[in-house]
């Protein structure tokens, strides 16, 4: 049984990654803005008011107490279909505020709560790897999740002393709200996909980007 701290857990894939966690005996704590009711109805920890757009995160380190985290998972995330075209600058400060720098600060106010062995997990997107990126378009939320996976890969190095291990993964192209409800797997699939990247991980994997669904390895 593992302690998890999971953001994004309202809706699409972090509501599933919640059910599934809970439904396999795992303590999950969800740090949301505020819970939705289908959130509420999983037996789980919520702590309301955190917000990653937030510097202070909503005290979510205090709250924390003297819990002890196996398990980071950022999954919190925002898209907005911005385009060279009357390039809106406010919505790729927003995606930054939201996709890069988040999850940063998440993972730096939780340090002091990691458990030996924890391991750090971050859904960004392969729309953030430079090399896969064949079609152009969506300056802000490409730009975002590539700035997460080269801090991903600082941490995975930063905290390998520590024992910690530290991955990125690709959640697949998922209906969910975010995307309109087009894409080509549901939220279930995608979370037991990122499940399985989790349980996988280990500080010889650190550093790793994977296609959670599939398992594949992708380029940066």
């Amino acid at each position: 049984m593992a302690t998890v701290l999971l953001t994004g857990a309202n809706r699409g894939i972090g509501l599933a990654l919640a059910r599934q966690l809970v439904a396999r005996g795992d303590r999950v704590i969800a740090a949301v803005r505020k819970a939705s009711p289908e959130l509420r109805a999983l037996d789980l920890r919520i702590e309301e008011g955190v917000d990653v757009t937030d510097d202070s995160l909503g005290g979510l380190a205090d709250r924390l107490g003297d819990t002890r985290l196996d398990v980071v998972l950022n999954n919190a995330g925002y898209l907005e279909r911005d385009g060279l075209d009357g390039l809106d600058l406010a919505a790729i400060r927003r995606q930054f505020e939201i996709n890069t720098l988040g999850p940063l600060k998440v993972t730096a106010a939780v340090l002091g709560h990691l458990a030996e062995g924890a391991r750090v997990v971050h859904v960004t997107s392969r729309m953030g790897s430079v090399a896969d990126n064949t079609s152009g378009g969506y300056y802000g939320y490409r730009m975002s999740k590539a700035a997460l996976n080269m801090a991903a890969m600082s941490l995975a190095h930063d905290l390998r002393p520590r024992g910690v291990a530290v991955a990125v993964v690709h959640p697949g192209f998922v209906r969910t709200e975010m995307t309109g409800g087009q894409g080509l797997v549901d939220p279930p699939e995608s979370a037991a996909g990122i499940v399985a990247r989790l349980d996988e991980l280990t500080l010889e994997t650190s550093g790793g980007f994977w296609h959670a669904v599939t398992g594949e390895v992708l380029p940066w």
